[in-house]
């Protein structure tokens, strides 16, 4: 056979062979699966593989997705357990994906599929929390689509534990999540792991262990356990758990306000910086960003307890936000560190104790114009069947006024029971016997209802027309001013609300109407006009703080 007749054949089988994996690749895209998803819904996509790495947990590996119209997102791929690797991803973006695996571990290198975005069925939905850019927005909260988030956050640090040992199901999270939501929380500020309290239990405690969820050897994140850890490895199981709970939280439009780390609750943690701490840190971030309703907490208290240094805070900052491709909302819950590295956080979060907490907050707004400012203490820890943490205030109504409070200061504010804050968890506080104490939900039911009517991130405070009150204003020059029950009458600094004749505004030739609104019963007045020279008097004074509600209405 000649040279020119073996490369003729040479060339035959070259091209034999190119056809033949054109048509291999054609059968393979035709069988692959598509993958559908609701917008803003979340989809785990499993992914087989036998890779060879020291340390699972740590491989390096993203999913590189591609929309049709050519926007990419880059999507972690994390290990599983076994042979089994997830891709999280969810989407704002309605139509057609595809997506390839990049990594350096031959087994999951150029993995390749489709997922097709479908528009979502829960008009409930609106895509993750985020902030705005338009003047006068910036320090209000808004989800994906626009709509504005009235955050009302709700402590409940070991949410995690509640159902843990229940492989079945979470019935237990699934009745407290509910009171909670029916009760207008919608914010869960919670520990992605906690192991005990350092402060001395409730002697009652002992008679009913149904509600001690602190000091439990089976739940932890590393192998081993608190008592006897092993930092080699993760626990993917207690991971597996904890989806649950955050998927639960998401079903029911709950953000996870997700604190990474706390200093205070005994666990036994890996050394700072060290390979353990960083594989802990970093599976986080990776597994749980495509959820829309996760807000990222680098540490509950972060500089407290010497543990902790801003170098360490910094690094972990800067970490997540090398990982964080969904970029999820980041904050510390440490007020001098935001105060100090405003730049570092989305938010700032404050935690104050100071009775007069109004001013402190209208002086926290006033310094940071450009941040949304989230009170995520303010010492208020309503009374429970337990004494659990007290603080300096447990008195409900004391409790839900600090709160209201707050929110006249423009800053968006925390709800803690304490019997569900911390390692006490009575999950149906309403089907324990009568003479339990009884959490006061109905107080921010009330509180809920009254911004969703009034929307807070239309309001500004307005101290100079504060009086005896408390003043919220808009730009249609609605009034909402905070009058507590041991106000007597109005009598000075209303002016504003008297610039009439005959209930017609001077100004603007529009009918002034006023009403009041209870805060502990969500009851309110109707409407009327204002007359010239009146006093202004709630109805419930000495037995309800209440609102003085002042509107511009045509005649």
């Amino acid at each position: 056979m000649t040279n020119k007749q073996l490369n003729v054949r040479h060339s035959v089988h070259i091209i034999a062979l190119f056809i033949g994996l054109c048509f291999a690749l054609i059968a393979t895209s035709i069988n692959a699966k598509t993958f559908k998803v609701e917008k803003w819904e979340v989809i785990d996509i499993p992914v087989t593989a036998s890779v060879k790495h020291k340390q699972l947990f740590s491989v390096d590996a993203n999913a590189i997705f591609t929309h049709v119209s050519g926007k990419k997102q880059t999507v972690p791929v994390f290990y599983n357990g076994g042979k089994e690797w997830l891709i999280r991803f969810s989407a704002s973006d309605i139509g057609n994906w595809t997506y390839k695996i990049k990594s350096k571990q031959k087994a999951l290198n150029g993995k390749s599929g489709r997922v097709k975005v479908i528009q979502n069925t829960d008009q409930t939905n609106h895509g993750g929390v985020v902030l705005s850019n338009e003047k006068g927005k910036k320090q209000s909260f808004f989800y994906e689509d626009g709509t504005p988030y009235f955050v009302l956050g709700y402590e409940l640090d070991w949410l995690f534990a509640l159902d843990y040992e229940n492989d079945k199901g979470l019935p237990k999270s699934e009745h407290l999540l509910s009171l909670i939501k029916e009760n207008g929380f919608n914010h869960i500020v919670m520990n992605v792991y906690s192991h005990d309290v350092s402060w001395t239990k409730d002697p009652k405690l002992a008679s009913h262990p149904e509600h001690e969820f602190g000091g439990k050897q089976n739940i932890f994140p590393f192998l081993g356990s608190n008592a006897e850890p092993d930092f080699s490895s993760l626990n993917v199981e207690f991971f597996k758990k904890f989806d649950r709970t955050v998927q639960l939280l998401h079903d029911k439009r709950i953000v996870a306000h997700l604190m990474i780390y706390v200093w205070n609750k005994l666990v036994s943690w890996p050394d700072m910086n060290s390979d353990a701490d960083n594989m802990y840190f970093d599976y986080i971030v990776k597994r749980y960003q495509a959820y829309p309703n996760v807000v990222w907490d680098i540490s509950k208290e972060a500089l407290y307890y010497g543990r902790a240094d801003e170098a360490y805070i910094k690094g972990r900052i800067e970490r997540l936000r090398k990982l964080n491709y969904y970029d999820r909302l980041v904050t510390v819950h440490d007020f001098k560190y935001c105060t100090k590295y405003p730049e570092q956080v989305d938010f700032i979060s404050t935690q104050d104790w100071k009775h007069d907490i109004y001013n402190r907050m209208l002086d926290v707004r006033q310094k940071f114009p450009n941040k949304p400012i989230f009170n995520i203490e303010h010492g208020g820890y309503e009374q429970s069947p337990y004494l659990v943490f007290p603080g300096d205030y447990v008195d409900p109504e004391v409790s839900v006024r600090r709160n209201w409070m707050i929110l006249f200061a423009g800053v968006y504010t925390t709800y803690y029971w304490q019997g569900t804050s911390w390692n006490v968890i009575i999950y149906n506080p309403f089907q324990q016997p009568d003479d339990y104490v009884k959490p006061r939900f109905d107080y921010f039911q009330h509180m809920s209802n009254f911004f969703s009517q009034y929307e807070f991130s239309e309001f500004i405070p307005n101290p100079g027309k504060n009086g005896s009150g408390y003043t919220l204003s808009n730009k249609e020059e609605t009034y909402l001013i905070y009058v507590p029950k041991g106000n007597y009458q109005m009598s000075r600094g209303d002016w504003f609300l008297q610039n009439v004749k005959d209930g017609v505004s001077f100004e603007s030739k529009q009918v002034r109407n006023y009403k009041w609104f209870n805060t502990l019963t969500g009851e309110i007045t109707e409407p009327k006009p204002i007359t010239k020279g009146m006093l202004f008097i709630s109805p419930w004074r000495g037995k309800a703080d209440s609102i003085l509600i002042s509107e511009l209405v045509s005649k």
